[in-house]
């Protein structure tokens, strides 16, 4: 049994609630600031003294958020905003029945929430940490941080195939926990398809995962290098790979994609360069053509958000950041354009799916939390848990709102002309 990190998030890693008068400024400032937000929105904001906020829905019955220590709650908001906010719930100062339908709320009038004339000071809130940026020396630890928290915490949540990244459901609407292995197989599938991947393709992996696209494609008679930062899903993914006969066509490395040598007929990357950040797309586009032969063809899975938000956001520092993805950070469709052209690729088809994504981390996240009992036998406490929650219905409601989609983007390197 594999053990948490000792950076596990927890309660000594809370910070305190902000004091003195420049916090109780600020506080007051979230406050009303918060109050006339939320007036207008289809919610239930219940306060201790009997207050409640929010908008009917036409009788329709809309979520409820429960405010259980309003000054906290103002003072994390005030002095770190969106990071606070989620300090918050982490803390237990507000909570809700149904957090993923309160953020989605949210989340769907993101934009508007803050008076345009405050987001204008966006450039005074926090920066990443120099040590979290995407640079070869740090990208181990940024991964370490979240994937090699335990391989016993991640199956409790994940399906049989051990798939962290969007399904590809028949139906999404009909998407349920006895479909989830099939559909993320499907979603694997439709990706070595579009790579053209078969018997005989070299094939680069960037971002190994567990090993089940490793599996896949070899079962296609393809032969595998696959790269990973994660040594806990390196030691599973080599088992995963022995025990399935594949261990003379699959090749797993602890390896930076930018270490990478050769060529390669076909290269797959699932939802692995929102781990590269902004600074360093140009490189990770530079690799994936200098890898594919030309002919060749790329498979990109990538979450994506919209280019005025990634733009407006690419230097701000994230709750998400601090406490799930330290160096992440999401591209848009058109960066990710941009940048293939620039690096000599092209965009020859893609396919959105974010409905599908809603659905894969709503499974998830009931999932975690019924399997609560045991991530405490793992060492995980309930700080730990609410972090966890909030993160997964976080990001189901960014799926839920539009603002966040998953794409899976084919690009290929066209032959060079004589």
């Amino acid at each position: 049994m594999t053990s948490p990190c000792l950076d596990t998030p927890g309660a000594d890693l809370l910070p305190a609630v902000p004091t003195g008068r420049h916090s109780r400024l600020r506080a007051r400032v979230a406050a009303q600031l918060f109050r006339r937000a939320v007036a207008g929105l289809p919610l239930r904001v219940e306060f201790p003294d009997g207050v409640v906020l929010g908008a009917d829905s036409d009788g329709e019955p809309v979520p409820r958020m429960i405010i259980r220590d309003p000054a906290a709650f103002f003072a994390r908001l005030g002095g770190q905003g969106l990071i606070g906010f989620g300090e918050s719930y982490t803390a237990g100062e507000w909570t809700a029945p149904e957090p993923a339908a309160v953020l989605t709320v949210l989340a769907v009038r993101l934009t508007r929430l803050i008076p345009a004339v405050l987001q204008r000071f966006r450039r005074v809130l926090p920066r990443p940490p120099a040590a979290e940026l995407g640079t070869t020396a740090n990208a181990r630890g940024n991964i370490e941080h979240h994937y090699d928290l335990s391989n016993d915490l991640f199956r409790l949540f994940l399906d049989e195939t051990m798939t962290y990244s969007a399904a590809l459901f028949e139906d999404p609407d009909a998407a349920s926990w006895d479909l989830l292995a099939a559909a993320q197989r499907r979603k694997i599938d439709r990706l070595l398809d579009a790579a053209g991947v078969r018997a005989g393709s070299r094939v680069l992996e960037i971002g190994t995962g567990w090993g089940e696209l490793c599996l896949r494609a070899a079962a296609r008679g393809a032969d595998v290098h696959s790269v990973t930062l994660s040594t806990r899903q390196l030691d599973l993914a080599r088992r995963r790979v022995a025990e399935a006969g594949f261990a003379d066509s699959v090749r797993i490395d602890l390896c930076d994609y930018r270490e990478v040598g050769g060529e390669y007929d076909a290269i797959v990357s699932v939802e692995m360069i929102e781990a590269v950040g902004y600074r360093y797309w140009p490189v990770y586009f530079d690799t994936l053509y200098e890898r594919l032969t030309p002919g060749g063809r790329i498979g990109l899975q990538a979450i994506t958000m919209p280019h005025d938000r990634m733009l407006a956001t690419r230097t701000t520092y994230t709750w998400i950041q601090k406490y799930i993805f330290p160096g992440g950070f999401l591209p848009s469709v058109e960066a990710i354009e941009r940048l293939a052209r620039r690096s000599g690729l092209r965009v020859c088809a893609r396919d959105e799916f974010g409905a599908h994504y809603a659905q894969t981390l709503r499974l998830w996240r009931e999932r975690f939390d019924a399997h609560a009992t045991e991530a405490t036998a793992l060492g995980f406490d309930s700080t730990f848990r609410r972090v966890w929650h909030f993160y997964l219905a976080y990001s189901e409601a960014g799926f839920r709102s539009g603002y966040l989609d998953v794409q899976q983007i084919v690009l290929d390197r066209p032959e060079e002309q004589p």
